[in-house]
This record gives structure tokens, C-alpha cells and sequence, in this order.
């Protein structure tokens, strides 16, 4: 498994962004009502980030116990934290896509139809899904970091540092 990169999710949020708002420009220009943006659409992702950043730190933390050989010190086992790794690759993946969806929404919502009151409603939460969508993103970077292997290469194998 390669490492997650920051310029992939930037790839796909752009990307999807684009086809987002092109998609939206075409959706109006041909008569039809845009499709609303749900408001749980950024509590699902931030709650999402909140479970990686959980385990994120209780990994670390974890990890830094058993380094320092304190007693009773608790490992993490390298299946699970293989993964959660994994886990949060594809959180971040589906995430990156998804905030660039409601970002090419939102912004076009905002540029368009930013003085009805519905519609800029939405396009709030549109852009609240993309700052928890750009969390999830983030805490499945760190989430990968927690679990390297010490002195390993960066395109090598499985990510648990556990072993």
C-alpha cells in the first residue's frame, strides 16, 4: 500500500470541484432545480474526523508508552492499526471527492443565487462540508504518520508501526 498524498486529494477536490460546478452551471442553464445540499452532510464528516483523530491519538499514545517501555504498557496490534490506516485512506479519498463536490456546488450557489435566502442557506453548508471533509483529509494524514514504521521507506509496504 502506498502512502496517502497530499497533492492526490488536492487532485480529486479540484477535480471534483470542477465538475461540481460545471455540472450545476448546465443543471440550471437547462431549467431544473439544483438538488439541495443536506445539512448533515457536515456533521457526518466532522463526526468521521472526530473517530480518526480518536484514534489517532489513542494510537499515539499507545505507541509512545511502549517505545518509552513503561510497565503495563499496552501495544497496538499491527493488524488493527494496518486497519485503521487503511480506514482512513479511504475516509480521506471519498472525503476529498465529496468536499469538492459540495465546494463546486456551493460555489456556484454562492455566486448565483447567493440572494435567496434557501439557496445561500445551503451554500453555507456546503461550505461547512468542505472545511470537515478538508478535517477528515487531515486527520487521515496524521493517522498515517502515527502509524509509520520508524525508519521506514515512504513507498514501502504496510503501514503499522506496531510491529
Amino acid at each position: 500500500m502506498t502512502l496517502l498524498r497530499m497533492r492526490i486529494l488536492l487532485a480529486l477536490f479540484t477535480g471534483a470541484a470542477l465538475l461540481a460546478y460545471g455540472l450545476s452551471w448546465l443543471w440550471d442553464e437547462g431549467g431544473g432545480t439544483l438538488p439541495a445540499v443536506p445539512a448533515s452532510a457536515p456533521a457526518v464528516l466532522a463526526l468521521i474526523a472526530i473517530a480518526l483523530l480518536a484514534v489517532a491519538l489513542t494510537f499515539r499514545s499507545r505507541l509512545r508508552a511502549q517505545r518509552e517501555r513503561r510497565p503495563g504498557a499496552r501495544g497496538v496490534d499491527p493488524l488493527l492499526a494496518a486497519r485503521a490506516v487503511v480506514f482512513g485512506h479511504a475516509s480521506a479519498l471519498v472525503s476529498a471527492l465529496a468536499a469538492g463536490l459540495y465546494g463546486g456546488l456551493g460555489l456556484f450557489l454562492a455566486l448565483t443565487y447567493w440572494d435567496v435566502a434557501n439557496r445561500r442557506e445551503q451554500a453555507l453548508y456546503a461550505g461547512l462540508a468542505v472545511l470537515a471533509g478538508a478535517a477528515v483529509c487531515a486527520t487521515a494524514l496524521y493517522l498515517q504518520h502515527v502509524c509509520r514504521l520508524p525508519g521506514g521507506d515512504d513507498d514501502q509496504g504496510p503501514l503499522s508501526t506496531a510491529a
